[in-house]
């Protein structure tokens, strides 16, 4: 059966969320690589989020930046509004409370977050990577203090990243494609990174003011770790029952965006999720979103390379995505504009 044809069975109703050990994700067994990519492609249109472990992040990049982020989000707000991210190119810089609201209806996102994108450690004058960033190009800014931020920041950041690379080829075999299908599209890879700072929630449960609101993602996939022992992300099944995804000591969550979504023609699902923090005390948590190349053009087509045109980079599609019972569903955007868009109707 085909991946399209799979997909017409799929109902949707989990109630839990897999597990996924990449211990072996770069073995040299080719056996086991697909063997752990089937474990992810059934992840990913079942449910659209899983937990993987032996991830390989060091627990001490992770106690830094959550240390240093506790700092800083104890700062006077007068002082964390000298960087507020809609004075600053595209969004990078300080968030503050309800400054969001990602679901429309509701009051606004009881949050405050800080935001970067790529940049190396030992700082660049100009950085290759970043010169076809397009409509999401954009420096980051950094506070003066605590001591350490931007150090503390930047190593979770690259480690984070490499998760991401090796993810890539991962979806790829799971999508029936070359192992090294995504690597020309990858090659300065998307990555925006938010710490968030979720303060208890409080009043009447069906408040319209949370944590953030029922959203999808909009990259192709998220990393998210969360605070241990503080329960508040909830996915959404296909009954429309939350379905809570606690953290798991030594874990992350990976979940797809819609990005791969449209890729994958709605064979991979961006669940719908948010956060509630009704726990009575503060919450940190640190998602970043991976995608591929912002000039990168996203679509599901039928046409042949020499049968299209585009002023953007134009991607084979995914043939095992499209069958003559799913046709194509998404017209073409480039990954940069679809980011940039999404932010716009979340902050404006």
């Amino acid at each position: 059966m085909s991946l399209a044809e799979s997909a017409s069975v799929i109902d949707g109703a989990f109630q839990d969320i897999p597990i996924i050990d990449l211990s072996r994700a770069t073995s040299p067994d080719e056996n086991e690589r697909k063997g752990l990519a089937y474990q992810i492609r059934d992840a990913c249109m079942n449910v659209g989020f899983f937990y993987v472990k032996n991830h390989g992040i060091p627990p001490e990049y992770i106690d830094n930046i959550l240390e240093v982020n506790k700092e800083y989000f104890k700062l006077p707000t007068e002082e964390k509004l000298k960087l507020n991210h809609k004075t600053v190119a595209n969004f990078k810089g300080y968030t503050p409370l309800l400054d969001a609201n990602i679901e429309p209806g509701n009051r606004g996102d009881l949050h405050e977050a800080f935001q970067i994108g790529w940049e190396e450690l030992e700082a660049k004058a100009y950085d290759e990577k970043r010169a076809n960033d397009g409509a999401m190009a954009g420096a980051n800014v950094w506070p003066e203090r605590p001591e350490g931020y931007r150090e503390g920041m930047l190593k979770y950041y690259h480690a984070a990243v490499a998760v991401g690379k090796i993810l890539f080829p991962l979806f790829a075999l799971s999508l029936d494609l070359p192992e090294r299908y995504f690597d020309d599209k990858t090659k300065n890879s998307a990555a925006i990174m938010n710490t968030l700072h979720y303060p208890p929630q409080t009043g009447p449960a069906d408040d319209r003011i949370v944590g953030i609101g029922a959203h999808t993602d909009f990259e192709c996939f998220t990393i998210l770790w969360q605070q241990p022992g503080i329960q508040a992300l909830q996915v959404l099944n296909s009954e429309k029952q939350w379905i809570k995804a606690p953290p798991i000591d030594g874990t992350l969550v990976i979940n797809l965006g819609d990005q791969f979504a449209r890729w994958t023609n709605d064979i991979f699902k961006s669940t719908v999720h948010r956060a509630v923090n009704r726990n009575g005390v503060d919450r940190y948590s640190i998602p970043l979103f991976f995608g591929t190349d912002y000039d990168v053009n996203i679509e599901v087509r039928s046409c042949s390379l020499s049968e299209c045109s585009t002023i953007e980079i134009v991607e084979q599609p995914i043939s095992s995505c499209v069958s003559a019972d799913r046709p194509a569903r998404y017209g073409p955007v480039s990954a940069g504009e679809y980011v940039n868009q999404r932010l716009k109707e979340m902050y404006y």
